[in-house]
């Protein structure tokens, strides 16, 4: 991208955001605002024995940050082949830190991912760019599998399958094993704005909101007595 185009999207992104008062870029304003990332992305009462699921691993940031302050137990799913490797590679050695080359999804299947670094999707087509095929798992199935019944975090950025996933642990009663939540929702997705609601009122079931920025982050945690 050269320096033109560079200074036309962000005047176009802070027309947006300034003048249309576009929700989404407001909310992305007030996460930096807020220093959110220093603030809340890692602000969970966790310990060594605790188990985190990172779904969406990329290259592993997340999953060391949060080993390096509790020293917890963390499953990366990466279903990108190159992604998955560099955590390998990364974590190699790391006895607490599992690095599975498949996404999780509601059933066992093969799906076509567009490739675009940390925004690949399954769900965003591309008439452009990289695609390639990969495995995913029944999340419900994988939790059985791996013999977890309990899930103190779950980190899940995976560019539009939480619309696939979430409901998935909902329906399958799942959600009571999973003490913590943190959800980026995407809005490119159909009817995207419903869909998410509709996936919040079935977490306000089991779960209360500890903290919310629309379609940027947000995080919920398990009722007392569930």
């Amino acid at each position: 991208m050269n320096l033109l185009q560079k200074i036309k999207n962000k005047i176009t992104i802070a027309f947006r955001r300034d003048v249309m008062r576009d929700h989404f870029l407001l909310e992305i304003r007030r996460w930096f605002r807020d220093n959110s990332d220093g603030l809340h992305r890692l602000d969970y009462p966790l310990d060594h024995d605790s188990i985190v699921f990172d779904l969406g691993g990329y290259h592993g940031d997340f999953a060391e940050a949060v080993y390096k302050k509790f020293g917890c137990k963390v499953f990366i799913f990466e279903p990108v082949p190159d992604f998955h490797l560099k955590c390998v590679e990364r974590f190699r050695g790391n006895r607490n830190i599992h690095c599975l080359n498949y996404g999780l999804s509601s059933s066992d299947g093969f799906l076509d991912i567009s490739l675009a670094e940390n925004a690949s999707s399954f769900a965003l087509n591309k008439k452009q760019g990289l695609t390639k095929r990969v495995q995913v798992r029944s999340i419900v199935d994988c939790i059985k599998e791996l013999g977890i019944d309990r899930i103190d975090l779950i980190k899940i950025n995976i560019e539009g399958g939480e619309f696939d996933v979430l409901p998935a642990i909902i329906q399958s009663g799942d959600i009571t094993k999973i003490k913590y939540l943190q959800i980026q929702f995407h809005n490119f997705i159909v009817n995207a704005f419903q869909r998410r609601e509709d996936i919040r009122v079935g977490l306000a079931i089991t779960h209360d909101e500890m903290w919310n920025y629309d379609f940027v982050w947000e995080s919920w945690k398990i009722k007392a007595g569930e």
